[in-house]
Formats: C-alpha cells, sequence, structure tokens
C-alpha cells in the first residue's frame, strides 16, 4: 500500500500559514481608492436592458445613483454592497447565507433584484467583472443550527472568502447555540482550526416583541478569551464598510459577531459620504 503522509497537501486543501501572525495591534490598510469606489457603483447599478424592478426597488436604486454623484449621503445598505464588491474586485470571493439574506430581513441588502415583468432575478455582485471571483448569496431554510454549521465549517476550509451568516433577527441564532459555543468561539484553541466566519445579527427593541428584539450580546461576551473572536457593534455605513473589508484585508482569520442595526439602517443621522 501507499505511505500514509500526514503533510501531504490534496486537491482541496489549504495554506493557512499566511494567516499565522495573529497580532491584533497591526493596522492594515481597508481603504479603496475614489475612483475605484466610484468604477464599482456604476457596475453595482448596471441593470439588464428591459429589467423592471418593484417600485420601492426602483426608488432604492435611484438612491444609490444620487449616493455615487454626492448627492445624498451613502445608507447602511449601499456601503455594506460596496464592501462585498471592492473584496470581489481585489480577489477575494463572497458568500452570504441565511433565511431573508438576499434582500436582507429589513429590506435594506438588494443583493438580489427581482424582475417584475418574468420573475426572473439578477445578481449585480454575480456580474462585475468577467472572471470574477464567486459570489453567493442563498435564502437558507429556517434553520439555524444545520445552516451555521455548515457556514462554520466551509469558512475553516476557505481563507480567501467572506463567508457570512446573517440571522433573520439575531435571536434566532439560539437555536443555533451548540455551534456557537463548541465550534465559533473555541474552534481554534481545541482543534486548531482558523475561522474567519461573519455572523450578522440584527439587534434593538425596535423589533418584533419577544424573540425578535435582542441578539443577546451578553452572551458573545462571555465567551470571549484570549483573543478567540471579535464582537462588534456598528453604527453608520462606514464602520460597515471597515469592518468587512478589515475581516479579510488582516493577517489571521478570526470569527467576527456583528450586532447588526434596524432603525439605524435608515436614519437620517446614520450616514456618511463618499
Amino acid at each position: 500500500s501507499r505511505p500514509t503522509l500526514p503533510h501531504a497537501k490534496g486537491p482541496h486543501s489549504i495554506d493557512w500559514t499566511p494567516f499565522a501572525n495573529e497580532d491584533w495591534s497591526l493596522p492594515f490598510d481597508t481603504t479603496v481608492p475614489l475612483e475605484t469606489v466610484r468604477d464599482l457603483t456604476e457596475r453595482l447599478l448596471k441593470l439588464p436592458e428591459g429589467f423592471e424592478m418593484h417600485p420601492r426597488v426602483a426608488k432604492i436604486m435611484d438612491d444609490r445613483r444620487k449616493m455615487a454623484a454626492g448627492a445624498l449621503p451613502l445608507d447602511w445598505g449601499f456601503a455594506e454592497n460596496l464592501a462585498y464588491a471592492s473584496l470581489l474586485q481585489e480577489g477575494y470571493q463572497v458568500r452570504i447565507s441565511g433565511q431573508d439574506c438576499g434582500r436582507g430581513t429589513f429590506f435594506h441588502r438588494h443583493s438580489v433584484l427581482h424582475n417584475q415583468k418574468d420573475g426572473s432575478s439578477y445578481a449585480p455582485l454575480m456580474n462585475l467583472y468577467p472572471g470574477q471571483p464567486n459570489f453567493i448569496v442563498i435564502d437558507s431554510i429556517l434553520s439555524e443550527e444545520a445552516v451555521l454549521g455548515f457556514e462554520y465549517g466551509y469558512a475553516t476550509a476557505e481563507s480567501n472568502g467572506l463567508i457570512v451568516w446573517e440571522g433573520q433577527f439575531g435571536d434566532f441564532a439560539n437555536g443555533a447555540q451548540v455551534v456557537i459555543d463548541q465550534f465559533i468561539s473555541s474552534g481554534q484553541t481545541k482543534w486548531g482550526r482558523m475561522c474567519g466566519l461573519v455572523m450578522l445579527l440584527p439587534h434593538g427593541y425596535e423589533g418584533q416583541g419577544p424573540e425578535h428584539s435582542s441578539a443577546r450580546l451578553e452572551r458573545y461576551l462571555q465567551l470571549c478569551a484570549e483573543n478567540n473572536m471579535q464582537v462588534v457593534v456598528p453604527s453608520t455605513p462606514a464602520q460597515c464598510f471597515h469592518m468587512l473589508r478589515r475581516q479579510m484585508k488582516r493577517g489571521f482569520r478570526k470569527p467576527l459577531i456583528v450586532m447588526s442595526p434596524k432603525s439605524l439602517l435608515r436614519h437620517r443621522l446614520a450616514v456618511n459620504s463618499l
């Protein structure tokens, strides 16, 4: 029989050595040149000929054109899409899964658009450049444990991709508490498995009552020790943009737990200039 080589590289093996430096104090540049941002904006807003959107979605896309021109300040949804576009342009794949992540639970993302004429769909982030990395968006089944567990495993096997799981509401993540406790927060310590998974957890009392109001921030803070993961509460579109880019630009991979907003998605003060 052939000898077993424990360190031999298989066809799907990943080299994690570039991410061995876990110095959290090192600065990492997450900026994007203004010319690149404007080019990405044009590509994000380019639609197939005759594509007819729902009037409310068409209004959002029109507002994004005004944001790109400087006539309106940038909101969260547009900043998030720009972050994904910039990472794709730099060679990183982007993968988002969750119960309603194509549209976004709070009607803000719109990474997938739907033609009102024939029911076809179009994802601008899948069509930025010929030969670009994959942009994958999956409206998943309503099983937090199954989907989050799968995405954790995917993230441990993909060092060059931004892997995002979004809870429809942050409260729903408790259905996957075992995955959070046993794998996400402690997998690297126990098994040496690095993981750059991002968890977007809509958080805040402006929800729908019980089970729709709290992402349980205290649970994640209680799990933090020895730089095992990051827990953040962003409040502006710029913070969202740089937070997502930093996850790929840093020299290491750690889980990122995000208390993402609800009303701040459209708050007139929670905006930034281009």
